[in-house]
């Protein structure tokens, strides 16, 4: 109240100027706000920033901005600020501590916005869900998988997992399994998948991408051979699929037989 009276104990000319000092810092920091706002816009239409993570540092620096203003205006009043800024720092450990999972997921919303290991329309796998990005926000992430359900997954969770990104680079390699009968040459056997591949124009056939066909693998009823070519991203599935079924088409044209768990018994007289 001693402020107050002091303002009536002074002339028109003091008091007007008492009053107007916090009113012009204000004003200062409304029109700091303005520039800084506009100059970050500038630097954020050449970045890469995701929209939300733009309209995230804005708001933060806008209310930081405002915060030390009516600091300083209540300085200019005489008022001891030392308390309020005690007040306020007791206030945001506070309302930190209440919402320490939203932060969390915030802040490791930024993290993926900046760092990107996945974007949107990425093929993903994560926290054991496995989809496409359809959306990053500072709170989650979603994801469509592949019978079209919608998984919103915390940041936090997608920032301390381990993320796989099949959609990071341009190619991909099929990986495949397929056994043959013992009875069947081996020669016969790579063949007959290697006329399989050489039909199939999505797949690469040349240098670092060249296709690999091998015995892998001795099994007590059959024999295990391992196939492996590279293909675009967007063609994955089809690839693999049917790469299954003409191995089957040409095993019957090339006589091969997949064998059955069997035993042989030997009788002795």
């Amino acid at each position: 109240m001693d402020k107050f009276e002091k303002i009536f104990d002074m002339s028109f000319e003091k008091a007007m100027v008492f009053v107007a000092r916090p009113i012009v810092i204000l004003i200062i920091c409304k029109i700091v706000v303005t520039i800084v706002l506009k100059i970050l816009n500038k630097i954020f239409e050449k970045s890469k920033l995701d929209k939300g993570i733009q309209g995230f540092f804005k708001q933060l620096i806008r209310i930081s901005i405002y915060v030390i203003g009516i600091i300083m205006a209540a300085q200019s009043l005489g008022v001891n600020t030392s308390s309020l800024v005690t007040l306020l720092g007791v206030v945001s450990l506070a309302f930190s501590l209440s919402l320490q999972n939203i932060l969390t997921n915030v802040f490791s919303g930024i993290m993926l916005l900046i760092t990107k290991p996945f974007v949107t329309g990425d093929y993903i796998e994560v926290s054991g869900i496995s989809g496409t990005v359809t959306g990053i926000s500072l709170m989650r992430t979603r994801m469509r998988t592949a019978d079209n359900k919608v998984e919103l997954i915390p940041n936090s969770d997608v920032a301390s997992q381990r993320i796989s990104n099949y959609s990071g680079e341009t190619r991909r390699r099929v990986d495949i399994e397929v056994s043959a009968d013992y009875k069947a040459p081996t020669r016969l056997v790579i063949s007959a998948i290697r006329g399989v591949i050489d039909k199939d124009e999505r797949i690469a056939k040349e240098g670092a991408y060249a296709p690999t066909v091998r015995l892998f693998r001795f099994n007590e009823n059959d024999i295990t051979y391992t196939v492996k070519v590279w293909c675009e991203n967007g063609v994955y599935w089809d690839v693999y699929f049917d790469l299954l079924e003409n191995i089957r088409e040409a095993y019957d044209d090339n006589g091969i037989e997949f064998s059955y768990p069997h035993r042989v018994v030997r009788i002795e007289k």
